[in-house]
């Protein structure tokens, strides 16, 4: 009876033995799955772990000002975004970058709203055939992918970006930084019933964080003389390359500079002024000491030295003049003596005390 009962337990015991680590693999597949998973979800490619972005902004900064800009990519500043239009073996412009990435899901794109603010929230997701459709842009259903040629990538007609700019101060690393949070890129397309009449359509947000890990393989030109100087597409937005005209700002009324300022005169005078506030700002940080002109200083030292001695002479002429009319009507005054000299001193005294 005593060995059959140590028979069943040791039977027991060498099945939970067995039985265990297929409950250990099958918890290890399920965690490899949930990784696989996260991995994919964070943006399906190794681009963010081999090329590690720039730090995140912090939430908490003690001043933060964002701005809205429109890149003109017809002006020498920003053509390096521009061209080639189209691909070529080893280059890609910054528009045909971002339309490969989210036709293979790489990249995910959000919906333009009315309010021409970014909303990166599940329901404003955008899907890549709708945005085909939307644009009419040809493209060919393989199976389960769609195929767009280079030809039809709308890459020509994407003639400036929307950004969304925002500085800020960081007080736990008091340093002071611009940068770019959300890009759009802005469709170009002459009227169906007149070529002279350009209709812009912009097609939809992309957070900027998404997209700059894969911006570090994009090389733009910089240069129309030395064609040797290139960057990364990264390393130009965060060195601020580009220049971008104020069209917006976040304000509590959510309102467009042309919605506020009726007038152009009044448009460009509120864009100079916010232009000159960031640079103030990030002065007044820094504490950078406002520029002389020595050979003006110079100058108006001269001429402040000249009104100096003239009005000390002026001055001295008065009193000069002052102390001789004094002296002249002391000596009318004086009153003759008339038998004692003394008592006639005497009462002069006596009146100038009773005076003080």
């Amino acid at each position: 009876m005593k060995r059959t009962l140590v028979l069943i337990i040791g039977v027991l015991f060498t099945l939970g033995l067995v039985a265990q680590p297929s409950r250990t693999r099958v918890q290890r597949n399920n965690n490899t799955n949930r990784n696989n998973n996260s991995n994919t979800a964070a943006g399906n490619d190794r681009a963010s772990l081999m090329f590690p972005t720039s730090v995140k902004a912090a939430d908490d900064v003690v001043w933060r000002r964002d701005l809205y800009k429109t890149i003109d990519l017809t002006k020498d500043r920003n053509a390096a975004l521009y061209y080639p239009v189209t691909p070529t073996d080893n280059r890609m412009n910054l528009f045909c970058t971002i339309f490969r990435l989210v036709n293979t899901g790489k990249l995910p794109v959000y919906e333009y709203k009315m309010d021409a603010i970014e909303h990166f929230d599940k329901a404003s997701r955008m899907h890549f055939k709708d945005m085909l459709d939307r644009y009419d842009i040809p493209y060919e259903i393989d199976g389960n992918s769609i195929k767009v040629e280079d030809m039809d990538i709308p890459s020509s007609e994407v003639l400036s970006y929307n950004i969304k700019e925002s500085s800020y101060y960081d007080q736990y690393t008091a340093t002071y930084h611009s940068k770019v949070m959300a890009i759009c890129p802005v469709l170009h397309r002459a009227d169906d019933w007149s070529m002279d009449d350009v209709r812009t359509s912009p097609l939809f947000w992309v957070k900027y964080e998404d997209l700059e890990p894969f911006l570090n393989n994009v090389i733009v030109m910089t240069s129309d003389i030395n064609n040797a100087s290139t960057m990364s597409a990264a390393d130009y937005f965060a060195s601020n390359q580009y220049k971008g005209d104020i069209y917006m700002t976040t304000n509590m009324q959510n309102k467009s500079l042309q919605q506020i300022y009726d007038n152009d005169s009044d448009l460009v005078k509120a864009k100079k002024n916010i232009e000159k506030q960031m640079v103030d700002f990030e002065k007044h940080i820094w504490a950078t000491p406002v520029p002389v002109d020595t050979d003006t200083v110079a100058v108006d030292s001269v001429k402040e030295g000249k009104k100096v001695r003239a009005a000390a002479r002026s001055r001295s002429a008065r009193r000069s003049s002052s102390s001789n009319s004094n002296a002249s009507s002391s000596k009318q005054s004086k009153p003759k003596s008339s038998g004692s000299g003394s008592s006639g001193a005497r009462v002069s005294v006596r009146r100038q005390r009773h005076f003080y």
